[in-house]
């Protein structure tokens, strides 16, 4: 498995010879020539997770490609005349031999003011290959056992003792610090080190990728 973080919250996962891209948002960038993609996946309809402008253009130019949003991102692609498939939780679908696990149904809370949203994360898994959970932005997800995990590090809607909790939870082989848009190097280090020194995940890797930067597991 090959992972490549796109900033923020963008995944470009590559494995068991397929090429599928996770929550390309307006925070995001470098997904936007990408061609050759098996599986376009959005967690939920914000627009650091969903640039609709880029999106359109990045579906047009992989016409081979499924697409699986939550059901709010699916009715407004719809609504442009592109195709997409509701992903919720419990309807498990492949993409080649990746089969794709839908996990979550709502977006973390976070103020009243702002209503909840659907929200609905992804586990991928391949035979011969570790498996990786996107919760999209949630931490009440159940993936079951993961080998990484693409853990949502600072957040509007996220305290640091729910995000220590859920990795410890979750206990996965690697973390890999996603949703750090609004973060400076010295927040982004504290955050992770936290995770790090009080998760009590034994033998837990930390796994930084910058915009662009790739990894392979």
């Amino acid at each position: 498995m090959r992972v490549t973080h796109l900033g923020h919250a963008c995944l470009l996962v590559e494995t068991a010879d397929r090429r599928i891209l996770i929550d390309p948002g307006s925070f995001s960038s470098g997904f936007e020539a990408l061609t050759g993609l098996d599986a376009f996946i959005v967690t939920h309809n914000h627009y650091d997770h969903f640039d609709p402008e880029r999106v359109s253009a990045l579906l047009r130019a992989n016409p081979g490609a499924s697409v699986h949003t939550d059901p709010l991102t699916a009715e407004k692609l719809r609504d442009e005349g592109l195709a997409a498939v509701p992903s919720r939780q419990g309807e498990d679908f492949a993409v080649g031999d990746v089969t794709i696990s839908p996990v979550g149904e709502l977006h973390a809370y976070n103020h009243a003011a702002m209503p909840r949203i659907p929200n609905v994360g992804v586990v991928l898994r391949a035979e011969g290959e570790p498996s990786l959970y996107h919760p999209g932005d949630a931490y009440d997800g159940e993936p079951g056992e993961v080998d990484v995990l693409a853990h949502p590090l600072n957040a509007p809607w996220a305290a640091s003792r729910d995000s220590i909790a859920f990795v410890a939870r979750i206990a996965p082989k690697v973390f890999i610090p996603i949703h750090d848009a609004l973060l400076t190097e010295v927040g982004h280090r504290m955050y992770s080190g936290h995770i790090e020194q009080f998760s009590g995940v034994d033998g837990l890797t930390y796994t930084p990728l910058r915009d662009t930067e790739s990894a392979i597991f």
